[in-house]
């Protein structure tokens, strides 16, 4: 995005509802939204209940087997949607999805933008809620995403790989599954693939913006939670050896995406993981996941040749 555009932005957000006081916010706000800051319009129309998004979610839960609010755990939050393939089998690739939002916003109900896609290929596709923000802190969600993964793998033992894709802030609490300690929960999910979109992965640039303010995350809070910094100290062991890990970022994301996509690329390859990165050409920070309504989108394709090149 050409300096003059991000200028632009900007001045129109301080001169909006005020609802980003710092420069550095526009980086992090998606391109398109951001002028929709001053009517408080971030995000707004992934819950528009005339979206394709949330059409698709309707169309999804009315149209395939289903079973809606599943819970995972024992917190209020702690639910999933899994939505089946018209034929039955007990073994089958699952394709968990976690919505973005900046950890405050989003929502479970509004986020099976890719399920008839997927499920017409024979894929079982689960979308998971975690505790937004202020209820949820970042360490709580990271817990539940984590445990969510836990608990399909001893749903479903007989799966055939277990890809867990993530959006935005979905994206860095995938990054962060990389990092969990299975031996803690028992169980080592049969993980085949991350798919990581337009995702965050260092959050200390966060902590003096607005989007913190429902987080209150400290700096400390941030290293813990940031799989950049974190993979840069302790490298995590690849889950198994062929694992991939698809970073995503659309053409017209922010040049924050961008910087950190390719960092967190690089870091991935460099401590051992099966890493590839690939700009998603005309797309901006919506456009990458709202697209994947239609059979014949890029991010559907990759999608689908990730899972079946592992089958």
């Amino acid at each position: 995005m050409p300096s003059g555009t991000t200028d632009h932005l900007s001045a129109a957000v301080r001169v909006g509802a005020g609802l980003l006081a710092e420069a550095t916010s526009a980086d992090h706000l998606p391109l398109r939204r951001v002028l929709q800051t001053a009517q408080n319009l971030l995000y707004l129309d992934l819950t528009d209940s005339d979206s394709p998004a949330s059409a698709a979610t309707q169309k999804a839960r009315a149209t395939r087997r289903n079973q809606l609010d599943v819970a995972y755990g024992d917190g209020e939050g702690e639910k999933l949607d899994i939505y089946f393939p018209d034929e039955d089998s007990k073994a089958f690739p699952l394709f968990l999805f976690l919505h973005g939002g900046y950890w405050q916003s989003g929502s479970k109900d509004d986020s099976a933008f890719m399920v008839n896609p997927l499920t017409a290929q024979g894929i079982v596709v689960v979308i998971v809620a975690y505790d937004i923000a202020p209820k949820g802190t970042l360490d709580q969600m990271v817990d539940q995403v984590t445990r969510s993964v836990v608990f399909l793998q001893r749903r479903y033992p007989s799966n055939e790989g277990i890809y867990l894709c993530g959006h935005s802030a979905g994206a860095h609490l995938a990054a962060m599954v990389l990092l969990a300690r299975w031996t803690k929960h028992g169980v080592t999910p049969n993980l085949q693939g991350f798919l990581l979109v337009s995702g965050i992965y260092d959050l200390e640039p966060l902590i003096a913006t607005s989007q913190n303010d429902p987080l209150h995350m400290t700096l400390e809070d941030a290293q813990r939670n940031s799989p950049q910094r974190r993979l840069d100290v302790v490298p995590a062991q690849p889950v198994a050896p062929a694992c991939p890990v698809l970073v995503l970022v659309g053409q017209h994301d922010s040049p924050e995406f961008h910087r950190q996509s390719k960092e967190f690329y690089e870091t991935l390859l460099r401590v051992g993981w099966k890493a590839s990165f690939q700009q998603l050409r005309g797309v901006d920070h919506f456009d990458i996941i709202e697209n994947l309504t239609r059979e014949d989108d890029l991010l559907i394709q990759i999608i689908l040749k990730t899972v079946f090149q592992k089958l």
